[in-house]
Parts: structure tokens; C-alpha cells; sequence
């Protein structure tokens, strides 16, 4: 896919890219004028990595946590709005993006989150597509450093020239990650097509993190 259209570059309902918050993370990170396209590429790919924490427990289907400008003012999110958040400040920056799709198979989930799963695969895994030099390439901002650190998983690095997708093995060497199937690449979060699906695949794993979360609600 190397074809770039308006669409790519447009603000969207959920990659915010002309929202204030987003304008200015990206002036405050990319760089102004420092370097081309891919240097301020890696420098926002690493920022969004590591500015949101990640947590599967953060896992839901309210609307508003998909919004980029949302994602990085929460305290943590999953997969999907973490892409969604790195394509709305590369779009502010200039950059054309689009969010990715991918089911992956995950070696090393946690007991907790496998016991709410039907199966150890996680469907609509998100990355974000960046075209930079000529082509889309793919970076995956979902692990931040600490989280990696914290359980023995290589940090994911982002040169802007190569995909940047999950190591298949961790920094000990056991199986880590493994790309099943490939849904595509859109223009914004296909929120309506992706809550189905989630509802389909994980509806233990929904109402369990609900439940979870109106806990700690009541208990304030």
C-alpha cells in the first residue's frame, strides 16, 4: 500500500489530530523544523510509547477512550487507543497515518487476563501505519519501557524505516508474539466494526473488567 490520499492527513472523530491537546503535543515532541519526516516520526513514536501506561486492564468499549486526544491525557490505555493517539499527533505533525489491525497470538499473557479469555489470542491488536520515505511503515506503541522492563519483555524499538512490530521472542528468549492475520488499515478507528468483534470474542473478559472497574467505583 503505498498510495497517500487527503484522508491519511484529515482530523478525524477519533484520531483528534485538530485538537489543542494534540496540536500541541506534537509541536512540543516532533520538533519544529529539526530533521524530516522520519526523525520527528521516531521522536513521536517513542514519546506516545512511553507517555501512556500501558494496561489491558484499561480494555472497554466507552467510545470516549479511543479519542487521541483522551488517550493521552488518561493514566493508562491498551493497544488500540495508544495507536490511534501516535496516528492523531503524526497527523498533526504533518505526517499521514492511518491505525492498523491485527489479530496476534501472545505467548506470555498474564494468568489473569488469559483466565478472562476464550483462547490466547488477541483479536484487533492495534499498530499505527506512518508513510514516511515513499512507503507505510508500521510501528506498534503499545508497551512502554517500564512495563517491559518490569517483566522481562524487549523494549520495541522504531527506526522509521522498517515495520516496527512485536519481537517474536522476549529478552530471555521465550516465545513472545505472533502475527495470525492482518484486518487492514483505516483512515480512523472503525469503532463500530471493532466493538462487535470485541463483543463476540471476549464477553467474559468485558464484563469482568466492568465489573472490576464499578468496584472500585463504588469503594471511591
Amino acid at each position: 500500500m503505498t498510495d497517500v490520499s487527503e484522508a491519511s492527513l484529515r482530523p478525524t472523530r477519533f484520531i483528534d489530530s485538530d485538537s489543542p491537546a494534540i496540536v500541541a503535543f506534537a509541536e512540543g515532541h516532533a520538533g519544529d523544523g529539526d530533521g524530516d519526516d522520519r526523525d520527528r516520526a521516531v521522536r513521536l513514536y517513542y514519546v506516545v510509547r512511553d507517555h501512556v501506561r500501558y494496561d489491558m486492564t484499561a480494555f472497554g468499549l466507552d467510545p470516549r477512550q479511543f479519542v487521541a486526544s483522551h488517550c493521552l491525557a488518561a493514566p493508562s490505555a491498551f493497544c488500540v487507543p495508544k495507536a490511534v493517539a501516535l496516528a492523531a499527533v503524526a497527523r498533526a505533525a504533518g505526517i499521514p497515518a492511518r491505525v492498523g489491525f491485527a489479530d496476534v497470538r501472545n505467548h506470555l499473557t498474564s494468568p489473569r487476563i488469559a483466565a478472562m479469555m476464550e483462547d490466547d489470542v488477541f483479536r484487533w491488536h492495534a499498530y499505527t501505519a506512518l508513510h514516511l520515505d515513499g512507503k507505510w511503515v508500521k510501528a506498534t506503541p503499545a508497551f512502554d519501557i517500564v512495563l517491559c522492563e518490569r517483566h522481562g519483555v524487549m523494549p520495541l524499538d522504531f527506526d522509521g524505516r522498517e515495520d516496527s512490530i512485536f519481537h517474536p521472542f522476549d529478552a530471555t528468549g521465550r516465545r513472545h508474539m505472533e502475527y495470525i492475520r492482518f484486518h487492514g488499515e483505516f483512515d480512523d478507528m472503525p469503532f463500530e466494526q471493532f466493538a462487535t468483534e470485541m463483543r463476540a470474542a471476549y464477553p467474559r473478559m468485558l464484563a469482568a473488567l466492568e465489573e472490576e472497574r464499578a468496584a472500585r467505583a463504588r469503594a471511591g
